[in-house]
């Protein structure tokens, strides 16, 4: 492990959780070529450390690895995967403070947000361990006389999982506990943004007792890296959690080897809010579900209607409790760190303006923050016509765009007018609308006034071009599995 600036930080107390070189095969290895990418602060720009730049022989010899490792690991019982994966889980928890602090550090959140996130993606791998134990499949009685049918799953083989820089801990544990459980070996490849935290999870894997060759963690320049991937037809599934956009580029490249494809793309969320609902609830509420991680969340609200009648009293608590939020470096724990890169701030920008000249007005923020280049102040904007940019397109940052409606049936055109499908947030106390909502909205998940709804016991999933599959609950593991039909003639 070379030395950095990050790993020479005094408040990381375990130093070998940080490293700089790849794990393929049980063994962190530099780049042949000696390539490798810096690492940036987001807070203040510092250089945090180079890590290394793959290349698509040694990403293919990550495959080369996964697949030698992957007959063994599928043949343990089910009870050996699970004491792997429960050690694994309790060293997370363990070393939870360091690995929070390395998060923050790479990817800016505020400390508490990154305590939550270790210990949220710690939970996925606590489930799957015990569900390893249970890959229980319906049995189906024969059709045939003399023959005894059943049916097994079985798994499908090398996974290939991608993660985005914005949950770079709890995306890989999602992920990877479910492949792990299901008997499968895995390639994955983090953000080059944020790789420090997928590498800790390796370093962590590795004394938790997973054999070389099933848990490999590939660093570089993600096309050299996951193209070969999408290629290979050893790579029997592949497990994304980014844009809709990238999604879509890598649903074309897997389509020549008919891989299996889970992924959980993009958001457009609205939050809607009903006369009769608890009005303070609603705002609190609505104020986690679109500011949490700086706003740069895919279950984040993107669009909030108020009906016509309370709209003047919830803008007003609204806009009083975003100017109340706190900006800072993650590590004093503000409610706002920076955001990730120049072209997210950007985007801040873009759909502030272009609300603004389509009739939309400010009601605080709407600039970047005297802290730094990438810090963007809470932001409110109201009366926001439907023709906003931000309207149609996800934000992924601390602007909320809040517009009145008049009627149910309105509101829930409007909220279902997108091609994203990944949740609604809906406050109300009358159980009628509640439930006929919650058939109307087109989403994979709708939460029902409140906020936090997920966990590792749920399917977390979205549809129209939010994703394919779903992560969470045993549907989770089952998506790494195949089921293998067998009839046997007795007579």
């Amino acid at each position: 492990m070379t030395q950095t600036a990050l790993s020479a930080r005094a408040d990381i107390t375990d130093k070998a959780l940080v490293r700089s070189f790849s794990y393929i095969n049980g063994k962190w290895l530099a780049a042949k070529d000696g390539d490798s990418f810096a690492v940036t602060n987001p807070a203040d720009g510092t250089h945090l450390g180079g890590v290394a730049a793959m290349s698509a022989e040694e990403s293919s010899a990550a495959v080369d690895a996964a697949q030698a490792a992957f007959p063994a690991w599928a043949a343990l019982l089910p009870q050996e995967r699970a004491a792997i994966l429960r050690r694994w889980f309790e060293l997370q928890l363990e070393h939870k403070e360091d690995l929070a602090r390395i998060m923050v550090l790479e990817q800016g959140k505020p400390i508490s947000e990154a305590r939550g996130e270790i210990d949220y993606g710690a939970a996925f791998v606590e489930f799957y361990a015990e569900e390893s134990k249970r890959p229980n499949i319906e049995g189906v009685t024969s059709h045939l006389p003399d023959a005894e049918v059943e049916l097994w799953r079985e798994p499908v083989g090398v996974a290939a999982l991608i993660t985005p820089w914005n949950f770079p801990s709890a995306m890989l544990t999602r992920k990877a506990a479910a492949a792990l459980a299901a008997g499968c070996t895995v390639v994955a490849h983090p953000s080059g943004e944020t790789p420090y935290s997928a590498l800790a999870l390796a370093e962590l894997a590795e004394r938790a007792g997973i054999p070389a060759g099933v848990f490999n963690v590939v660093t570089g320049i993600a096309p050299t890296v996951v193209e070969p991937w999408t290629r290979d037809t050893r790579v029997r599934a592949l497990s994304f959690t980014g844009s809709t956009e990238v999604g879509k580029l890598l649903y074309r490249q897997s389509a020549s080897t008919v891989k299996r494809l889970v992924m959980e793309l993009g958001g457009h969320a609205p939050v809607i809010v009903f006369k009769g609902a608890d009005l303070d609830v609603a705002v609190e509420e609505t104020i986690k579900a679109k500011f949490a991680t700086s706003g740069q969340d895919c279950l984040g609200a993107n669009r909030i209607f108020v009906e016509r009648d309370i709209y003047p009293a919830f803008c007003e608590k609204f806009v009083a409790a975003t100017k109340a939020l706190s900006v800072g470096v993650g590590m004093d724990d503000p409610d706002i760190g920076p955001l990730m890169n120049e072209k997210a701030v950007q985007k801040q920008e873009e759909h502030v303006a272009d609300a603004l000249a389509k009739g939309a007005t400010l009601a605080c923020g709407g600039k970047r923050h005297a802290l730094g280049t990438l810090f963007f102040e809470p932001t409110v904007l109201t009366d926001v016509p439907a023709a906003a940019q931000i309207m149609s397109e996800e934000t992924f940052g601390p602007v909320a765009p809040i517009t009145p409606f008049d009627s149910e049936d309105e509101v829930v055109a409007a909220a279902n007018d997108t091609e994203y499908g990944l949740v609604a947030y809906v406050h109300s106390h009358d159980p009628r609308r509640i439930y006929r909502l919650s058939r109307a909205l087109q989403y994979g998940m709708v939460a029902v006034n409140r906020t936090k709804v997920t966990g590792a016991p749920i399917p977390f999933g979205g549809t129209k071009q939010s994703g394919l599959g779903r992560e969470g609950a045993r549907l989770g593991m089952e998506e790494f599995t195949e089921i293998k039909y067998v009839c046997r003639d007795w007579g």
